[in-house]
């Protein structure tokens, strides 16, 4: 098998269908709020938000507008998904255990990666440490540190800005299409993982990708795509 070398300065991981699965939860807190709500096809609209800050989903399918009210049900929907039992990914525990190794004296120091989550900064740091995926040493972007969420470009340049590094020099590891598309409007490097999503999907999205690990053109962003994390290896 042919192997294809990607050379950052630091990358930023998604979250939930990139290092973790919480797809049982979600699924469930989806068929709650749907009956609570009165919205329809609960498996539908988990599929249609996936990737996106509740913040912004709830808001739009929910109708919630009072922001007390938002933030309970926020806590709430995150609540059952945590009480779904999120799990790591195949790989993607040993990935970031390894980039965590990176030694402090090298160039690529520990502090040149984060995760980057629609997730709130609530729920994420308890996701993380019951699947036992290690938190990154400078904290987390989570939906609380950016006013727009996926797929606007904010999350992942503020990845960058945590990283201290140009967001060029940035490599985005994502599974949902929203986050594809604010890797690529931040202008860094991106990774389709096709955990929640079909590769086929994915090829065929506005996203952007590039099938088989081959570079686009030159002078053009150059995109990736693999089955699963645990693929992937990390060296310096």
């Amino acid at each position: 098998m042919s192997t294809t070398t990607i050379s950052v300065d630091a990358i930023l991981f998604d979250m939930d269908g990139t290092l973790i699965d919480s797809t049982p939860g979600v699924l469930q807190a989806w068929k709650t709020f749907s009956a609570d709500y009165n919205l329809g096809d609960s498996t539908a609209i988990a599929h249609a938000t996936h990737g996106r800050r509740l913040y912004d989903t709830l808001k739009e399918y929910c109708g919630i507008n009072d922001e007390d009210r938002l933030l309970e049900e926020i806590d709430r929907f995150e609540d059952a998904v945590i009480e779904g039992g999120p799990a790591a990914l195949v790989g993607a525990i040993e990935l970031v255990s390894k980039v965590s190794r990176i030694p402090a004296s090298h160039p690529s120091s520990s502090s040149k990666w984060t995760i980057v989550t629609s997730a709130s900064n609530k729920y994420a740091p308890r996701a993380l440490e019951r699947s036992g995926v290690p938190l990154p040493s400078l904290g987390l972007i989570t939906s609380n540190d950016v006013t727009q969420g996926k797929p606007h470009p904010a999350p992942y340049l503020a990845g960058a800005s945590r990283c201290e590094v140009d967001p060029k020099k940035c490599l985005v590891i994502e599974d949902a299409i929203s986050g594809l598309k604010a890797g690529r409007a931040a202008g860094s490097l991106t990774l389709a993982v096709c955990t929640s999503t079909a590769r086929s999907v994915i090829a065929e999205s506005d996203a952007k990708p590039h099938l088989s690990h081959q570079r686009i053109r030159e002078n053009v962003a150059m995109d990736y795509i693999v089955n699963e994390i645990g693929t992937m290896c990390c060296h310096w």
